[in-house]
């Protein structure tokens, strides 16, 4: 515990617009404390990687900005590239096309934490870790439809805790598609935080690519608000950590709004890899498809907990939430966990989980054709990530990143 709070105190002054959060911030990391097994939602995790964490320095300023040879550094031509360093945003070089700007000063003021407090993140330690140590804020305002893709760049330095928080606020009608790239380097540590408002009948198609390497960590919260008749799309994958704790929540403040899910989570080594979801109904008529999948390879972990909340208010809810997940080694494993918590009588609710190994009969057809075994194990593995990379965002070429999966799952 000496060592926790020695590291908060390491922090530095809080200052600037977001004082007031850091303050706070800091103020329950002290009253929470480290996490621990006993608490339901850190049961399954591995509690030794969070003590790690804060021996790791806060990082001032990155000096790695981007590795020039990432093969998904050009998603698509298209798009907005926004480089995030953990205190310098670079606001002033960043060219916006009409239909997007920042948020002003007041517009933060009156925002920022909203969609947090809605996903009742308030009590998380994920989140208070974020408040504590973020000094800087993107703040951006979306007010048109056919723009150009953002891609959010969030690179990485080795040895040191690197905190990154960004709002959106979508507005009414507005459309936008947008992928963040989250980067671990050695020993570094992420925490990021993401909050988006969409409007009434607003649109967002979100994707988020999170890559480890090399004793990385992330821990990343993302606050979701839906007006009614809004549309949300969320696909994600993770690799490469041997720590991630990916932490998507969404509400449907109104209902009558649709919510479209998909993960991919690919474990190896030692790694642990998680996901804890919540999607809640505030209102009725609102949809829900979910779908979340996930590879452990060798003695690797991970974590699906899906919640769903539908209380009295939201009638006619159709919610529907699927985990499929791979083992690739007799020695992994996974967990999945789905809550549902249903309280309306008038829904359509339906959640399924399987777990299952390398189809042997799907081996055994590819090796009669003259394929050897790792190839043609390369070949299911591909065939179980693509529905899940279909989902990204305007991304015309997702075979660079299925090769990145695959060279991972060689290493």
């Amino acid at each position: 515990m000496d060592e926790y709070l020695q590291w908060l105190d390491s922090l530095p002054k809080a200052s600037g617009a977001l004082k007031a959060i850091q303050l706070r911030g800091r103020e329950s990391l002290k009253r929470l404390g480290l996490p621990n097994q006993a608490i339901e939602e850190w049961r399954l995790s591995d509690i030794a990687h969070l003590k790690k964490i804060i021996q790791y320095p806060y990082v001032k300023e990155l000096n790695q900005i981007f590795d020039e040879e990432n093969p998904i550094k050009s998603l698509v031509d298209n798009k907005i590239q926004i480089i995030i360093d953990s205190q310098d945003i670079h606001k002033e070089s960043i060219n916006l096309p009409k239909g997007i700007r920042h948020l002003n000063q007041s517009e933060l003021e009156q925002s920022l934490g909203h969609s947090i407090e809605k996903c009742s993140f308030m009590d998380n330690w994920t989140v208070a870790m974020n408040h504590a140590a973020t000094m800087e804020v993107l703040g951006l305002k979306v007010e048109g439809k056919n723009l150009p893709l953002i891609e959010i760049v969030i690179p990485s330095q080795r040895d040191s805790f690197i905190p990154t928080r960004v709002i959106i606020f979508v507005e009414e009608n507005a459309e936008l598609e947008l992928t963040q790239i989250i980067q671990g380097s050695q020993n570094s540590v992420h925490s990021h935080v993401i909050e988006v408002h969409l409007g009434q009948e607003a649109k967002v198609n979100h994707g988020l690519l999170a890559f480890g390497e090399m004793n990385s960590s992330l821990m990343a919260n993302i606050a979701i608000e839906q007006n009614a008749r809004s549309n949300y799309s969320l696909t994600t994958v993770q690799e490469g950590w041997l720590f991630s704790r990916l932490e998507p929540r969404v509400v449907q403040i109104e209902g009558q709004a649709h919510t479209n899910i998909k993960g991919l989570q690919i474990s190896k080594g030692k790694d642990q890899i998680a996901t804890h979801s919540l999607v809640r109904f505030d209102g009725p008529e609102g949809t829900l498809d979910q779908l979340q999948k996930a590879a452990a390879a060798d003695h690797s972990h991970c974590i699906f907990n899906g919640s769903i909340e539908v209380p009295r208010i939201a009638q006619k809810t159709n919610a529907n939430q699927l985990s499929r997940n791979l083992l690739l080694s007799s020695n992994a494993r996974i967990d999945t966990k789905p809550e549902l918590e249903i309280v309306a009588d008038d829904v359509r609710c339906a959640h399924g989980a399987t777990v299952s190994q390398l189809e042997e009969e799907q081996i055994f057809y590819l090796r009669s054709r003259g394929i050897e075994d790792d190839q043609a194990a390369a070949l299911i593995f591909k065939g179980y990530c693509q529905e899940i990379l279909n989902c990204l965002p305007q991304n015309k070429d997702k075979t660079q990143i299925m090769q990145k999966l695959l060279r991972g799952m060689r290493k």
